[in-house]
């Protein structure tokens, strides 16, 4: 699982991410929405009330990582299968006005794998890196994906090409250690 880190370090570790982010916010940086905002700030509850009331790509991606970090906080398993429900509606929608969309795909990835839905993991982030192959948190939760379903030759290509992408990585390390394990 990935390990929990703040929006900007993800931003940080993963190039892509933040270059997506810059581009398809940068004319609304200085003005970010509430919801977006609460979302930088970590405050994903909030962030979630607000952002349903919201329209539009940005809003739903973030709805969905929102939802995903209050799944991964959940401590009742029925809670967590509610938000990581409702981040996969959230990033479908994303990701069906904007199919590259990097934050939607992380959360779809995440929510997917979480709800042991590995063939549609496999399906979305497969689609996700038809549009960007750039995308590293596509092939790192589609790796996931292939682990989870013991294809270990298909986990380790997308592993090797979320090292290449993202090689500082919070989840690189892991990712690296898995690999050796594996040779």
């Amino acid at each position: 699982m990935l390990q929990q880190t703040s929006h900007r370090q993800q931003s940080a570790a993963f190039p892509v991410v933040a270059a997506a982010l810059t581009l398809a916010t940068a004319a609304a940086a200085q003005e970010a929405s509430p919801g977006i905002k609460a979302f930088r700030e970590g405050r994903y509850a909030d962030a979630v009330n607000l952002l349903r009331a919201e329209s539009g790509t940005e809003a739903r991606a973030h709805l969905a990582a929102s939802l995903v970090r209050l799944g991964r906080a959940a401590s009742q398993s029925d809670e967590k299968r509610t938000h990581f429900s409702e981040a996969e509606t959230a990033a479908n929608e994303a990701l069906a006005a904007s199919a590259g969309h990097a934050v939607a795909a992380e959360a779809l990835g995440e929510a997917l794998v979480s709800l042991d839905k590995t063939d549609d993991a496999i399906a979305k982030m497969s689609a996700v890196l038809s549009a960007r192959s750039d995308v590293a948190y596509a092939y790192y939760w589609r790796g996931k994906a292939y682990n989870a379903k013991r294809q270990t030759a298909r986990m380790v290509d997308d592993f090797q090409a979320v090292l290449q992408l993202a090689p500082n990585a919070p989840e690189a390390q892991a990712v690296r250690m898995l690999l050796a394990a594996l040779q």
